[in-house]
């Protein structure tokens, strides 16, 4: 790189160092995060479990690496006993900002981690940049920030030509964002999951057949988009149903996917309780799913899947800018009513429908009416969106039509 990008999820660090000794940041191997941390504090003293030398210090002696303060760890998913370590040095001096932790994989998620550091440490996910973070367009998700208000304005909202298919295959990782040609990136996407089998994966768990883990991955990311059947995925993967269960689990944990959960607006009523099947990085799912270039995907049947993928970097972007009071849901009934997309904010919620078209009828709204109709507090529903590639407009009361280029913007 020339030089290095800004990140917008720096202000969340800041604000955590101010306040708790230890701060975990976690995320995909390549999003960034070391980068992200030396360069808030370049003089902090910096150790890495990469290094061999390190690791082994981390394993017989880790409170020698943690001596000199403040000081950054990287990659402690390779020796979680660090941890205890750590709460043994903050017990004995408590001092905000001291430690920096970082990981390839959520250790809340890590069945190894013996202790966690409850009421000491902040835990932080770093995602991928979004297209528009990575062209560093400042303030460039005020429209979703807009979209929460009262007196909410649609011909402010933004309109530019869109270009999702160039952004799936290249996804959020600066690595991959750095290389314009689509087959030399293609290599790249192959190394990266080469690594994540080779290295990464047997880090976190003993796996008895690599190639079994690979097609369960591959087929997952065929998936994208969609309810998670775990049963439906062990079968056409020819793996035992526990198997394949623990295999997404360590996917998870390995930042690679996320389950979004279904919100339920009324916890009495028969919701489907299935999880959305999402990856981390979209050019790292378009690439297992055998996508190698833009033109591929507009050819495929279930492309309107793969533009929820590639939205859903934005929108999970604008999610870790404050996950305390943001949160990302879909929502979907027994009466096959669903929406793509729930946004919530303080306890109130914006409803998305994401469409390909540039051409959006009332029956496009189906899905947020039920949802705006099954909500027990009236009152939380801001709003519902149909985002599509056409021009902003009044559907009905309450509901509107945006476009979404501005998220995937052309260059």
């Amino acid at each position: 790189m020339d030089k290095i990008k800004p990140r917008w999820f720096s202000s969340n660090l800041q604000s955590a160092l101010r306040v708790l000794p230890v701060t975990v940041l976690t995320g995909a191997r390549q999003t960034g995060k070391t980068t992200l941390t030396q360069a808030l504090e370049p003089a902090r003293t910096y150790f890495t479990l990469d290094d061999v030398g390190i690791l082994d210090q981390a394993e017989r002696n880790p409170d020698s690496l943690l001596s000199t303060r403040p000081v950054i760890l990287d990659e402690v998913q390779r020796a979680p006993q660090i941890l205890l370590a750590v709460k043994r040095a903050v017990d004995t001096s408590r001092r905000a900002g001291d430690f920096i932790l970082t990981g390839s994989a959520n250790l809340l998620l890590m069945k190894q981690v013996a202790e966690t550091l409850a009421g000491r440490a902040i835990y932080l996910d770093l995602p991928p940049f979004c297209p528009t973070e990575w062209q560093e367009r400042k303030g460039a998700l005020s429209p979703l920030d807009r979209l929460f208000d009262e007196d909410f304005d649609w011909r402010e909202w933004p309109d530019e030509p869109g270009d999702w298919t160039t952004w799936l295959v290249r996804g959020g990782f600066p690595p991959a964002l750095e290389i314009n040609s689509e087959a030399d990136r293609g290599l790249w996407f192959a190394a990266y999951v080469q690594t994540y089998l080779e290295r990464d994966l047997r880090q976190l768990s003993a796996i008895s057949s690599l190639p079994d883990f690979q097609r369960l991955m591959m087929l997952a990311a065929q998936r994208t988009g969609k309810l998670l059947n775990q049963a439906d995925l062990a079968r056409d993967a020819a793996l035992s149903h526990p198997t394949a269960h623990r295999h997404l689990n360590l996917l998870e944990t390995g930042c690679m996917i996320t389950r979004l959960r279904p919100l339920a607006t009324n916890p009495t009523a028969a919701l489907v309780k299935a999880p959305k099947l999402l990856w981390t990085d979209c050019g790292l799912a378009s690439w297992l799913a055998g996508i190698r270039s833009s033109a591929d995907v507009t050819a495929r049947m279930d492309s309107g899947f793969w533009l929820e993928q590639t939205l859903f970097q934005t929108l999970e972007t604008w999610r870790s800018l404050d996950p305390r009071q943001r949160k990302l849901h879909f929502w979907r009934n027994r009466s096959g009513h669903e929406v793509d997309f729930i946004l919530e904010e303080a306890g109130k919620f914006v409803a998305l429908e994401i469409k390909a078209s540039s051409q959006v009828t009332a029956n496009d709204a189906t899905g947020i009416r039920a949802f705006r109709e099954d909500l027990k507090r009236k009152s939380s529903f801001v709003r519902g969106v149909v985002l599509h590639s056409g021009k902003a407009r009044p559907l009905e009361d309450g509901i509107l039509t945006l476009p979404w280029g501005w998220m995937v913007p052309a260059e």
